[in-house]
């Protein structure tokens, strides 16, 4: 393929085949980080003389600094330079993950968590931008299906790694351990990545004619979803509507959103480019991304948080339930990107896969807490074989009619819609677990009265714990029905999407 017909790919004279390889180091070491530390944080607290409940601010400050940042990534990497801006994100998330390592108190790992979050908040879109345009449209889906291992697979190995990196050694190795892969990144990255005449001449433009700077568009960014990953994340902890923290920060949300939509639609030079959204594709796209994260997400906190609350299971092998998803995924995802748009549309694709993940959801709905750990793993088996059939699918419709110059600004948008639906999914999953154990517990206790024929050798605390457990499962188990419906609704969104011409996974018209 000529470079005039790819005005913008990174890989130069190379293989982009190579520089997929390349960019996808740094993408799946921050994926891999942002699940990671969930195993570890009952030792993070215990190491900096935290409660439980303060630990979990190691999550929710990398969180709301990587909502921050991704969705500007896209102005970013246009206004620094692709390559520049990548580099500085791998390095900004390399010598963080460091300091994390070394933290002594909570204050300490909190910031270098917030910087983490900055660094690596670019990665991902910057990855899949360089993807659209870096392949021809005959290769994008099959491209897609090597940057869908990226962010599909790392979610499912994060626990396992982390739950044995504690358990064998400690939790800095949790942090560590992305040592190794930040350094060799910006080496590659370096040496074989480029920005082409064509990306240096779009950055030249956009300064010659005057860079205007959204001041309003950042603080808005900031403001609307750095609020929205504080009240996701301590809605259930702070009781919900009824708390005066949830109520404010969940008003500064909802205003800073509201005005951030109306302010970037008319501004000239926008942080976040929500204008993409009238490309129908894309739109419906965001939608199917957003309920892909909201289902993906939910399981990975659910599997194993329910296997080591209602099981007994270690942090190891708990994140080891999730373990055959990783493999399932390895072999299928080519597959899906031999099949997209070649031998079965896209839209029908994905309809088939949301459809098979709702069954996933539902068979799951049969769990009790007696079930062996192979039939734990097969839940996250029967839901994974589904993700590539999503993954690839709906990243190769998301960016027809996408002009080339707007790569950048349409992956940050779609990545932020994955992340958002995560963040959404986990604290709404967190909330309802919390709202229905108190309702089967009421329940169940109302069958249990002094005339049900105990007599006064019985060990009422034995038949407290047992009412307990019950409706801890079956709280559970109302998840796994409400994901199913999820699940039905992106089945039914599929159908939306529009119709691909063969080889025109992610062309830009």
């Amino acid at each position: 393929m000529a470079e005039e017909d790819l005005p913008y790919s990174a890989a130069g004279d190379r293989s982009p085949w190579l520089i997929a390889v390349v960019v996808s180091i740094a993408t799946f070491m921050e994926v891999l980080d942002s699940t990671i530390a969930n195993v570890s944080l009952r030792h993070i607290a215990g190491s900096l003389a935290a409660s439980q409940d303060e630990s979990t601010y190691v999550i929710t400050s990398y969180l709301v600094s990587n909502a921050i940042i991704v969705p500007i990534s896209g102005w970013l990497a246009n206004v620094i330079g692709r390559k520049r801006f990548y580099m500085i994100c791998v390095a900004l998330f390399t010598v963080s993950s460091l300091l994390c390592a070394t933290a002594s108190s909570l204050p300490e790992i909190l910031l270098w968590r917030v910087m983490q979050g900055l660094g690596g908040g670019g990665l991902a879109p910057v990855e899949q931008s360089i993807f659209a345009d870096s392949f021809p449209p005959r290769l994008r889906a099959a491209a897609f299906a090597l940057y869908g291992l990226t962010v599909v697979l790392a979610p499912a190995i994060g626990p396992v790694l982390g739950g044995y990196l504690t358990d064998a050694y400690s939790w800095h190795w949790v942090f560590l351990i992305n040592l190794p892969f930040g350094v060799l990144s910006l080496v590659l990255v370096q040496v074989f990545v480029v920005d082409s005449p064509a990306t240096k001449a779009r950055r030249r433009k956009l300064l010659a004619d005057g860079l205007r700077v959204d001041y309003v568009g950042f603080l808005l960014v900031a403001l609307g979803f750095g609020t929205l990953q504080i009240v996701l994340d301590r809605f259930e902890r702070e009781g919900g509507w009824g708390s005066p923290f949830v109520n404010l920060w969940g008003s500064v949300c909802v205003v800073s959103l509201i005005v951030l939509m109306f302010w970037e639609w008319n501004h000239r030079q926008p942080v976040m480019n929500i204008r993409l959204l009238r490309i129908g594709s894309f739109a419906i796209s965001n939608v199917l991304m957003f309920a892909l994260g909201f289902v993906l997400i939910s399981t990975t906190q659910l599997l194993p948080q329910m296997t080591q609350e209602l099981m007994g299971y270690d942090a190891t092998t708990a994140g080891l339930t999730l373990g055959s998803a990783g493999i399932v995924t390895i072999v299928l995802m080519p597959m899906s990107g031999v099949l997209t748009g070649r031998v079965v549309q896209a839209k029908w694709l994905a309809c088939i896969a949301f459809a098979g993940t709702a069954a996933a959801m539902w068979y799951a709905t049969g769990l009790t807490q007696t079930v062996g750990f192979w039939h734990i793993s097969s839940v996250r088996a029967l839901q994974a074989m589904w993700l590539p059939f999503l993954f690839i699918p709906i990243n190769s419709v998301a960016l027809v009619g996408v002009p080339p110059e707007r790569n950048n600004e349409a992956s940050a948008l779609i990545n932020l819609m994955r992340n958002l639906g995560g963040s959404v999914g986990i604290s709404f999953t967190t909330t309802l677990l919390a709202y229905r154990e108190q309702f089967h517990h009421v329940r169940l206790g109302e069958h249990v009265t002094p005339y049900d024929g105990y007599g006064a050798g019985v060990d009422l605390g034995a038949i407290s714990r047992l009412v307990q457990t019950q409706a801890a499962t079956l709280s559970y188990l109302d998840l796994f029905y409400a994901l199913t419906l999820v699940a039905l609704v992106g089945c039914v969104l599929a159908m939306f999407l529009p119709r691909m011409a063969p080889g025109e996974a992610g062309a830009a018209h």
